[in-house]
């Protein structure tokens, strides 16, 4: 019986592994499936270049590594992807030094790992992790291609263990130069299917018969591979944000082609949380015993090694004010209002001088909290550095816009998400629908704005991220990057920094109901 583990807090040193319970959450055995082989799973995605989050998953990682159960269990460390965010190489850096640190072996292809387009080939020498992905076609010029691999053999104690990994299916409405990577090709979810069905198959005949998949498709498409493919024993997940918390039926754990279980897992976004996941396989390769531990990063310190990593490479955190009272952080970061979102956008509006601003609920990645605030700490609530621009936009762009997101309610994963702003305010229905809207002007004075039949004359400086305005995302009438009145080399960090130093005394920060969500 294999012996389950926790990661959580304790007085020395701020972390520990201890027992959970004395038994694993999930059983399969019958008295013919005897626990062979234990493993434990150290998994994290999602991370997004967290800087802060992966300096405190490096400390969990170190207390793992240094557990030791009462029973013996192989240990594995895997990501299924997105731990990297955007075009900056040194925050990319980070993130790769990190999964290094920590002993990652391998990690999905997610599509931020797409971001960084031609300068990726400065860090792939840097990674000592392998890159997965068996559902994507790459011309040979390009510099992934000699890095990815469709899956491998990982021996740990003389148990074999095959890893195969899958990419985004939807790579190409996820990442922001869609144009540069038309080399390259991804399979849609029934290919995918045959592929990953290929790659096990192909582990199987060389004896491997414990295999995991790194998937970056996404928990709905994760649920669908798990039940159509024979041989899968674990998905360890990511792309879609799910929070997958212990072992429930038919919610993360299903039944495969042949009625063997399959186990997925997925630790929510931004490096909040990562897992440990424990197993026990029997003699052919089947899942006898699990459970799935998810924990907070916030309950351990930043790694001190880590953090002077960081420091040489971006510099110290400066700090540039004092943040009195702020909202907890959201339940639904996609789909509810913000009192962090707003000042993010008032920041934008003020600064720039703009008559409203908007930004995108999907871009942000963090939250203030009260106390001092350094430029590391901003420059984590939104690390994708998204260049700001000034736009004209009329007003049937703006509600087209409202339209657009008003659907995040109601779709699957809840995307999109919300736009955030300033100079304006708006209400939702629950069902999806824009009801109202209205401009407020710099000396608080509101216009209704007639939702069904908008001026597509009437048009208003806005201050907004170069993702949004390249119409990404859904939101094509926002799509006017090429018409920008001004275009900025820095991102919204520099506009909450300056914001922040001009005030004579500590911030409150609060949600004013600028956006509504009705039933």
């Amino acid at each position: 019986m294999i012996m389950p583990v926790n990661l959580s807090k304790s007085n020395l040193l701020n972390i520990a592994i201890q027992k959970l319970q004395q038994t694993p959450t999930n059983k399969f055995q019958d008295n013919k499936r005897k626990t062979a082989v234990n493993t434990s799973i150290f998994y994290i995605n999602d991370y997004h270049g967290n800087i802060l989050n992966l300096e405190r998953t490096i400390t969990a990682s170190n207390a793992f590594d240094s557990f030791v159960p009462d029973l013996p269990a192989d240990k594995l460390k895997l990501s299924s992807g997105d731990i990297m965010l955007g075009e900056d190489e040194n925050s990319n850096t980070i993130a790769v030094t990190a999964q290094n640190i920590m002993g990652i072996t391998a990690s999905a292809m997610g599509n931020h790992e797409y971001d960084m387009t031609k300068d990726i080939v400065k860090l792939i020498p840097k990674m000592n992790y392998k890159l997965l992905a068996c559902n994507v076609t790459l011309n040979p010029e390009n510099p992934l291609s000699k890095k990815i691999e469709k899956s491998y053999i990982q021996e740990v104690n003389g148990n074999k263990y095959g890893i195969i990994g899958i990419t985004p299916i939807d790579l190409f409405s996820r990442i922001k130069y869609g144009e540069i990577f038309k080399e390259i090709k991804v399979d849609n979810i029934e290919n995918t299917i045959k592929d990953v069905q290929r790659e096990t198959d192909k582990l199987k005949s060389k004896g491997i018969n414990k295999i995991i998949l790194l998937s970056h498709a996404g928990y709905e498409y994760d649920k669908k591979i798990a039940v159509e493919t024979d041989g899968i024993d674990i998905i360890l997940g990511g792309h879609s944000h799910n929070l997958l918390e212990n072992i429930k039926n038919g919610e993360n754990l299903f039944t495969s082609k042949s009625g063997e279980p399959v186990v997925i897992t997925q630790a929510g976004r931004d490096g909040k949380n990562f897992g440990v996941l424990n197993a026990g396989f029997d003699l052919k390769g089947v899942l006898t015993t699990v459970q799935n531990n998810v924990e907070n990063t916030r309950k351990f310190k930043r790694n001190p090694i880590a953090r002077y990593m960081t420091e040489r490479i971006l510099g110290k955190a400066k700090v540039v004010g004092v943040i009195n009272s702020a909202p907890p952080p959201l339940t639904n970061d996609l789909t509810e209002p913000s009192g962090h979102a707003d000042f993010i956008t008032d920041c934008m509006r003020y600064e720039l001088g703009s008559d409203i601003a908007i930004f995108g609920a999907a871009t942000i990645r963090g939250y203030f909290e009260s106390g001092k605030i350094d430029t590391r700490s901003i420059e984590s609530i939104s690390p994708f550095k998204n260049r700001i621009a000034i736009i004209k936009y009329t007003q049937k762009d703006i509600i087209d816009a409202l339209k657009v997101c008003a659907k995040s309610l109601t779709n699957p994963n809840n995307k999109p998400g919300i736009l955030h702003v300033s100079g304006l305010k708006y209400t939702l229905s629950k069902n999806g629908e824009l009801k109202s809207a209205c401009i407020i002007d710099k000396n608080g004075v509101e216009t209704p704005i007639d939702i069904n039949n908008p001026d597509n004359t009437k048009t208003y400086r806005t201050a907004i991220i170069d993702y949004f305005a390249k119409g990404y995302d859904g939101f094509t009438s926002l799509n006017k990057y090429n018409e920008a009145e001004i275009i900025y080399d820095f991102d919204v960090s520099k506009c909450i920094e300056d914001y922040i130093k001009n005030q004579k005394g500590p911030i409150d920060i609060k949600d004013d109901g600028r956006i509504q969500i009705t039933d």
